[in-house]
C-alpha cells in the first residue's frame, strides 16, 4: 500500500506563488506516475498535471500551462507542484495521486491512479 500526504496549502494573493509537496510512503517502489488533481466543493475533481516517475513524461491541464510547474525527487519519494501566477479560480483543495501500474493510460483521468492523498487547500484571495 502507498500512503500519500500533501503540505503547502495556505491562503495566497491573486498574482502571488506557492509551492506544494506530496509525500509519499508504504510501498513506494509500486509507484510509476504521480499527479495532482484539484477539487471544490458541488464540482467535479478536475485534473492539473502528472509525471512519469522514470523518464521525463509531463502533462499539463490547459488551465495551468505557463503558471504550474510538477516536478519529483524519487529519493525522497515526494512530488512537488510550483504554482506561479495564482488566480481566483485556483483556489482548490488539491489532491496528489499515484498510479502502480507502468502502462499506457490517459494521465488526466481519475481512473488511472491507484492511491490518493487527502488535499491541502489552497485559497487564493485579496
Amino acid at each position: 500500500q502507498v500512503q500519500l500526504i500533501e503540505s503547502g496549502g495556505r491562503l495566497v494573493q491573486p498574482g502571488g506563488s506557492l509551492r506544494l509537496s506530496c509525500t509519499a510512503s508504504g510501498l513506494t517502489f509500486s509507484i510509476t506516475a504521480m499527479a495532482w488533481f484539484r477539487q471544490n466543493p458541488g464540482k467535479e475533481r478536475e485534473f492539473v498535471t502528472a509525471i512519469r516517475w522514470s523518464g521525463n513524461s509531463i502533462a499539463y491541464a490547459d488551465s495551468v500551462k505557463g503558471r504550474f510547474t510538477i516536478s519529483r525527487d524519487n529519493a525522497k519519494n515526494t512530488l512537488y507542484l510550483q504554482m506561479n501566477s495564482l488566480k481566483f479560480d485556483d483556489t482548490a483543495v488539491y489532491i496528489c495521486a499515484a498510479r502502480a501500474p507502468y502502462s499506457w493510460m490517459y494521465p488526466e483521468r481519475e481512473s488511472s491512479y491507484d492511491y490518493w492523498g487527502q488535499g491541502t487547500q489552497v485559497t487564493v484571495s485579496s
